[in-house]
């Protein structure tokens, strides 16, 4: 394959990216719209960030299967189609639900391009080399995250409605997905090269549903846990929300480094970054420069977390079924990420008697340090046996 092709499928797999970042063009300004609205609970407004992710479930499974008669660039091409026309619905009412419903709808384009981003990754891209642009396709979704946040924020502050203009990022992907992406057409599929799963690519699934379930808390409650002078600030957490995400760009870009050294254990160290990261969130949530150190090492979990993940489900089966094992390991991200505020925060009450963001970030904070300990358990008894 010439360089230029290869850049062509790399501007392609930045623009997929690029849309996955509009799942959080609202997280800056969550506390905005949670005043905006006060006679709404606050989970439903945390669920801005996490609610498109219960149609990405199904659509994730649906494109899985749907690529033996519909193209991965004519499915991409609609997703961004998609994501601009859902982010820009809210403008027609100043009203909550309608804002819900948009947000839900967006889960279309989210849930086709998680799960094709892959692969595209995988059908162009071999070996170690796979595992380098997985690492740029992580750091083009912290890039995404990164522009899309820090521009939320930016417009938030003025008025939290004028972040829902970020969602022209999904017209413009569009047409560069149309530009630059090459038709390979539908995956052929016959009786010896069916598309078929196996138990390596459930357990990772099941991995990413627990990472995915306490990590989201840092998008859904980092605007409403800043206290002293940084309360109530769009800005500061849509730069938290940029820093979150701009790590993941220098982890993303550092990957295939990073996974020499950690090798089987990437996975729970990526775990176990959060863990840090949450700490610090815990313990300085007035402190700017702390809170910033918090961010970068809960960026470096999902950057780490994701693209590793992708890569061994992707790896564990045979190319007719990458797309399908990319739904799946998508499916399990989403799941975690649509529990979460429901869970955490039912979870947080019951156990400290009040739901406060502190208490959300306490229980994830212990609920992924216990998991990242059983994941490290399981990995050193498999490489016995």
């Amino acid at each position: 394959m010439s360089k230029a092709k290869k850049t062509k499928i790399i501007i392609t797999i930045i623009c997929i990216s690029f849309i996955q970042g509009l799942q959080f063009c609202v997280s800056p300004v969550l506390g905005m719209i949670q005043e905006h609205f006060p006679e709404v609970g606050v989970s439903f407004v945390q669920m801005l960030v996490t609610v498109p992710t219960f149609l990405s479930i199904v659509v994730a499974i649906v494109s899985g299967g749907l690529v033996v008669k519909v193209s991965k660039k004519k499915m991409l091409i609609f997703a961004g189609l998609t994501a601009g026309i859902t982010g820009f619905l809210p403008f027609l009412a100043d009203n909550f639900w309608l804002l819900f419903a948009s947000r839900t709808l967006y889960g279309v384009a989210l849930g086709l391009c998680i799960a094709l981003n892959t692969a595209v990754v995988a059908e162009f891209f071999e070996g170690d080399e796979r595992v380098s642009v997985m690492g740029i396709q992580a750091a083009s979704v912290g890039a995404g995250m990164v522009l899309v946040t820090t521009l939320g924020g930016a417009l938030g502050s003025i008025d939290f409605h004028y972040a829902y203009y970020t969602n022209v990022i999904g017209f413009i992907a569009m047409i560069l997905i149309a530009l630059c992406l090459p038709e390979t057409g539908t995956v052929a599929v016959s009786a010896e090269n069916k598309i078929e799963l196996n138990k390596d690519v459930y357990k990772t699934a099941l991995i990413g549903v627990v990472e995915m379930l306490f990590l989201i808390t840092f998008s859904t409650n980092i605007s409403m846990h800043l206290s002293g002078s940084l309360a109530g600030s769009a800005t500061v957490s849509g730069n938290l929300t940029g820093i979150f995400s701009g790590s993941q760009i220098v982890i993303g870009l550092l990957l295939g480094a990073v996974t020499k050294i950690t090798k089987k254990y990437t996975l729970p160290v990526a775990m176990l970054s959060f863990s840090v990261g949450g700490l610090l969130l815990i313990l300085f949530p007035s402190n700017y420069v702390l809170l910033m150190v918090g961010a970068v090492f809960c960026g470096f979990s999902q950057g780490m977390f994701i693209p590793t993940a992708m890569v061994e489900v992707s790896n564990a089966v045979k190319p007719t079924s990458t797309a399908m094992a990319a739904a799946c390991m998508t499916c399990g991200n989403c799941f975690g990420q649509l529990i979460s505020p429901t869970l955490l925060n039912t979870t947080a009450g019951a156990v400290f008697g009040q739901v406060t963001t502190t208490n959300v970030y306490i229980v994830a904070v212990v609920g992924m340090t216990i998991a990242a300990l059983v994941v490290i358990a399981a990995t050193a008894r498999k490489k016995k046996a």
